[in-house]
């Protein structure tokens, strides 16, 4: 896509982040909400990452690193702008993140019904690990 823009987001994205990701991207999280998303912001600048095409928000990747693991969340394409490249662009953009940081692996939470999605991590190079399991506790 020549018309890719790829940078990371400002607090007073945080709106229009939520109406892409109830669009574009699959589940929903506790910390879907404005304070959730400035306090990612405020907390590591570089984190969210998003794509634009023509001043659109088309696409966006949570890429955390704690100075420990890297992980990537969030990873998400408007409907009307998949199969065109800008996943691939965003987990570049991450992974260049976390290599520069020191990191030395992604580690993606991929809904397990999102079979779309299973594909789309395949096919940069990430495998499923299936003997590990998440263990959640909401503290709100």
């Amino acid at each position: 896509m020549t018309n890719l823009r790829i940078r990371t987001a400002a607090v007073d994205d945080a709106a229009s982040v939520l109406a892409f990701w109830k669009e574009a991207a699959e589940g929903t999280s506790i910390t879907d909400d404005v304070d959730g998303v400035t306090r990612l912001i405020a907390r590591d600048p570089e984190a969210l990452i998003l794509a634009e095409a023509d001043g659109l928000l088309v696409g966006s990747v949570i890429a955390g690193y704690d100075g420990w693991r890297c992980s990537l969340y969030r990873l998400a394409v408007l409907p009307s702008h998949r199969r065109r490249g800008i996943s691939a662009a965003l987990l570049d953009a991450a992974e260049k993140r976390f290599v520069a940081a020191g990191g030395r692996r992604g580690d993606a939470m991929v809904l397990e019904a999102n079979e779309r999605a299973h594909r789309a991590w395949a096919s940069a190079g990430y495998h499923r690990e299936d003997h590990w399991r998440r263990w959640v506790k909401p503290f709100v």
